[in-house]
């Protein structure tokens, strides 16, 4: 008995989304043209077919009880970030001390690790620079590192713990 997909769902994994991306396509042109018509056509054949292929993780939603409490905490790291950030650009070069650290993750949840990483990114004078393949560790550049392991203490504690919870 065969059990291969059917041509047409071959051709078209999704038709919403190949839909979703011709209409994308011409809503971004700033003309319309046959030309443009047939590149939108393309793209909507060939957009799905490379998105099928991607692994998909579903998320896993555990308790959103943490959420109000991570967005505050968010917010306000991003605000104090914002002060000490124009204060060392704007004061002494030399008391600027960047560098790179790598963070161990506890948290194995791909959406988990996603929010984390924006978290860091989104806090002025950090950013989420790369994930290890095994997905245990973040390298995490700072635009002034004065001690490492304060560092990794306070994002396991201010963010990745609250997601842990939303994201088991």
């Amino acid at each position: 008995m065969n059990h291969k997909r059917p041509l047409l769902r071959r051709i078209f994994p999704s038709l919403p989304l190949t839909i979703m991306v011709i209409v994308f396509w011409l809503l971004m042109s700033d003309s319309f043209s046959v030309g443009l018509l047939a590149l939108g056509l393309l793209l909507g054949l060939v957009v799905p077919l490379f998105a099928a292929r991607l692994d998909r993780e579903f998320a896993r939603i555990g308790t959103l009880r943490p959420v109000p409490k991570l967005l505050v905490t968010t917010l306000w790291d991003i605000l104090v970030s914002n002060i000490e950030v124009a204060g060392q650009v704007l004061g002494k070069e030399s008391r600027i001390h960047p560098g790179f650290v790598w963070i161990p993750l506890d948290i194995a949840n791909v959406h988990g690790i996603a929010a984390l990483t924006s978290m860091i990114t989104l806090t002025p004078g950090t950013v989420s620079a790369a994930l290890s393949d095994d997905r245990k560790y973040l390298l995490v550049h700072v635009l002034n590192l004065d001690d490492e392991q304060h560092l990794i203490t306070e994002i396991k504690r201010r963010y990745e713990a609250p997601l842990m919870e939303i994201f088991p």
